[in-house]
């Protein structure tokens, strides 16, 4: 059977491409070489891009002939992170914030995988338009991290530069076993809600708490009062998290201060239980400080939103069913995460249906062996820890065969994209030297 170009073409400078970007990581709305090292490549590959969308957003687009319009996302941005690797590409970057701070920057949630992946799968395909018939979008988003990249790229146009689109696709490495393929239909990403609340009291001197309204102790009573949320008002066959993570009140151990400020965290998978928790904190927080005789109201900033994602049933079947004619016992079922993404804004808004699924970025032996000591939460760091770090291969093999494999779900016949190195064959971060000796048949792409 006739097969897509190799991943073994592609090798070489995709890992280089890879060490690069982590190596030299972008927060979010900063992500301006990156975008310009995407941008480049594409065009080298044939598509139309468009550069700037939503800030620093870049859309290619690759139309082959009548057919399906596939959308492929990968997000950009990194976080504020010192690496703590020891990789010899590892980030030594540091740069200035939204507020004006110096920090560090790593790619500690993997986006620069995602950049690598969907740049390798756009080369493949555009090197194999005699296979497949339609339109390729690849889009590569800004800003994820803060929840705002895919609406601001939507918000500026992004309907319009990508025309009608038959379904949006996109990937996440996670941390489990490099090689695995792991996804499920319906919910998957938890909605993410963030907020500040201040509350006010009336000050004096420690002394004389008579003479005081207290903001500490109110905020206390709020913190106390918010633990029975989830666990008396929402039902025990809905999941839902509710942290308070941050409470600043006070300057001085004998002085109460006139106001305390508190920030929570709230994570749903259900529209209607997101509303109903939401509601349970204004209205708790709205009694305490009535309950405490509070001289002003409380005051509540949402930020950081973040949709739920849940995977259309009918898309993540079709996609399962290639992944598992392609790579067989490596695709596996994904636990509800509750992590959050702002992808589902971008096919919410073009109106498609959409599949998000999970590929493993961790060396097999040594998630294996945490695994059999039942110590993989101590050993295994995960997305945000200063010592996340992928490991090359075969992470970048499997995250851009499951992109072709998908988008030739709907747009290709039976093509594959063939020369996978098998699960386990060179988990390191040195290219193979024999890339030959690794290839498989195009029926039997496992990573």
């Amino acid at each position: 059977m006739d097969t897509v170009p190799a991943l073994d073409t592609i090798r070489g400078w995709q890992e280089e491409l890879y060490r690069h970007l982590h190596q030299h990581p972008e927060l979010s709305h900063q992500e301006h070489d990156t975008a310009a090292t995407v941008a480049e490549r594409l065009r080298s590959f044939g598509y139309d891009v468009h550069e700037g969308v939503g800030g620093t957003g870049v859309v290619g687009v690759l139309q082959n002939g009548d057919g399906p319009s596939v959308l492929l996302r990968a997000d950009m941005d990194a976080l504020p992170v010192r690496e703590d690797t020891g990789l010899g590409y590892a980030s030594t970057e540091t740069t200035t914030d939204d507020e004006g701070t110096e920090t560090p920057v790593m790619h500690a949630c993997g986006h620069d995988v995602h950049v690598a992946c969907l740049l390798g799968a756009a080369s493949l395909m555009a090197d194999s338009r005699e296979r497949w018939t339609g339109r390729l979008v690849a889009v590569f988003q800004p800003a994820e991290e803060r929840g705002d990249g895919a609406r601001l790229m939507v918000e500026d146009g992004l309907a319009g530069l990508v025309g009608t689109v038959d379904v949006a696709l996109a990937q996440h490495v996670l941390p489990f076993a490099a090689g695995t393929i792991a996804t499920r239909p319906g919910p998957i990403l938890s909605a993410a809600d963030s907020m500040r609340i201040t509350v006010h009291g009336r000050g004096a001197h420690g002394s004389a708490p008579q003479a005081a309204i207290d903001p500490v102790v109110l905020a206390a009573m709020i913190v106390v009062r918010l633990q029975t949320v989830v666990s008396r008002e929402v039902a025990p066959t809905q999941p839902a998290v509710l942290t308070v993570g941050s409470i600043h009140a006070g300057t001085k151990s004998n002085v109460i201060g006139d106001h305390a400020v508190l920030e929570l965290n709230l994570r749903t998978y259900d529209d209607a239980v997101r509303q109903q928790v939401l509601d349970a904190i204004h209205r708790i927080v709205v009694a305490e400080c009535q309950a405490s005789g509070s001289p002003r109201p409380p005051e509540f900033e949402t930020f950081d939103r973040f949709p739920a994602t849940t995977n259309d049933e009918d898309t993540t079947a079709t996609v399962r069913a290639a992944f598992e004619e392609a790579f067989g016992e490596q695709v596996t079922d994904l636990d509800l995460q509750a992590a959050s993404e702002d992808f589902s804004d971008l096919p919410n808004a073009l109106g498609v249906p959409y599949t998000y699924w999970g590929v493993g970025g961790i060396d097999p032996e040594t998630y294996a062996a945490a695994e059999a000591a039942g110590r993989v939460s101590q050993d295994i760091p995960t997305n945000h820890s200063p010592f996340f770090a992928p490991v090359v291969q075969p992470t970048l093999d499997t995250g851009t065969s499951t992109l072709v494999v998908a988008a030739l779900a709907w747009l290709g016949t039976d093509a594959r994209p063939s020369g996978a190195r098998p699960t386990g064959a060179q988990p390191t971060d040195t290219p193979a030297t024999d890339a030959s000796a690794t290839d498989v048949p195009a029926t039997d792409v496992r990573t």
